[in-house]
């Protein structure tokens, strides 16, 4: 009876979990319309995104130390994209016309990283100094968050500067505490991107979109640069946006309680059964992003945080509702356009970078002032939010 139990969970850790996982990126043959990109490509050529990469990532048997290295790596976006799909072969290599694909790639070192990234916002102006940090969850390879944040680019028509935080996860179904171990010893190298980016010369806000268990490690972070003084990342913190966030509600509690709620939105899906599934390992604890705010007590809990909550529940693509917020097309496309908002006190302020190694030079974003009311529950994608 106990092989047998053992054997069920098994199976329904192996589906369910597969939420965060590649098969969760279905394979498209290449022949649908409708693309959204960035960057357009000439005639036939796939759409280049770059992205800014910082990874604690280390090869196969190397112990995880935290230390992170850095690249500035050119994604591309096949024409036939269709919005929500990473377009990917069924088997054997990528055909870069039809499927995402790495088109180019270049270390660097951390100097050097952050003085390439003032030098691409340079002479920008408003929302497209804007940073956007995705931080990927549970069970990701590191084509698969490389390949997700160009995707959400693409389709959400970001417009400011895409940086990619990825850290050791061993992308296995089975690997959900080695990889809660990886996440927690990735804080400080996050915590340490964050600041490095809020004090680049010419950047605009740092948003931030986590999904999964990077959310877990994205709050964890801005909680100890809260209590390491920079709260609000010194002026510089834009949007957080916890997708599915796997934590536990008392945690997020605590982790809120430094950090002012009227910069977070979490997106919840109450037909989430991976969350269903974290919260079983963690002895029926409930998920943050697995509440349902049609239930009149989760609706008070939900209320009582102080956050903007937006119900996705609805717009699930597959059985496991896990990845809608990437996933949906109507959600992602409003991700995008929530983000890129051109703000009357800085719509028209240009990046002027100082190299000198200060922010002196540089065109600062004046901080967003918190909500005066409590937020409310939102069943639409990603509607403005009231107070802001």
């Amino acid at each position: 009876m106990i092989r047998a139990s053992l054997a069920s969970t098994a199976v329904l850790a192996a589906t369910l979990l597969a939420g965060c996982a590649s098969e969760s990126m279905r394979a498209i043959d290449g022949h649908m319309n409708n693309a959204v990109s960035l960057v357009s490509g000439p005639q036939g050529e796939p759409s280049r995104v770059p992205l800014f990469v910082a990874s604690t990532r280390r090869g196969d048997g190397a112990a995880d130390d935290g230390r992170a290295h850095f690249s500035l790596t050119a994604i591309g976006v096949p024409q036939n994209h269709s919005a929500g799909a990473i377009e990917k072969p069924s088997f054997g290599a990528p055909d870069k016309n039809r499927h995402f694909s790495v088109l180019s790639k270049r270390g660097m070192d951390e100097e050097e990283f952050y003085s390439q990234l003032a030098t691409h916002v340079s002479g920008r102006v408003g929302s497209s100094r804007d940073v956007l940090l995705y931080v990927h969850g549970f069970n990701t390879s590191l084509d698969e968050a490389r390949f997700r944040l160009a995707q959400i680019v693409a389709d959400g028509g970001f417009s400011g500067v895409p940086v990619l935080f990825t850290w050791n996860s061993r992308g296995g179904l089975f690997n959900y505490e080695s990889d809660k171990e990886a996440a927690t010893v990735s804080r400080d190298a996050l915590q340490k991107a964050l600041l490095s980016l809020a004090k680049t010369p010419g950047l605009g806000r740092v948003h931030i979109l986590a999904h999964s268990m990077g959310a877990w490690l994205t709050m964890e972070t801005l909680r100890d640069a809260a209590i390491s003084g920079h709260p609000d990342l010194d002026g510089r913190l834009g949007e957080v946006m916890l997708a599915n966030p796997d934590i536990d509600l008392n945690v997020f509690r605590q982790q809120l309680g430094r950090i002012d709620p009227g910069h977070v939105s979490i997106f919840v899906a109450s037909n989430d059964r991976a969350l269903s599934l974290s919260s079983r390992i963690a002895g029926a604890r409930p998920r943050l992003g697995a509440m349902d705010p049609e239930k009149p007590e989760d609706k008070a809990e939900l209320d009582r945080l102080g956050v903007a909550v937006h119900d996705i529940s609805s717009f699930s693509t597959d059985f496991i509702g896990h990845g809608a917020f990437a996933e949906a097309p109507d959600v992602v496309r409003k991700i995008g356009a929530h983000i890129a908002a051109p703000r009357a006190q800085d719509a028209d302020q240009m990046a002027i970078p100082d190299f000198r190694g200060d922010d002196a030079g540089a065109a600062t974003a004046p901080q967003t002032p918190p909500p005066a009311v409590s937020q409310k529950v939102e069943s639409s994608p990603l509607p403005p939010v009231a107070g802001r």
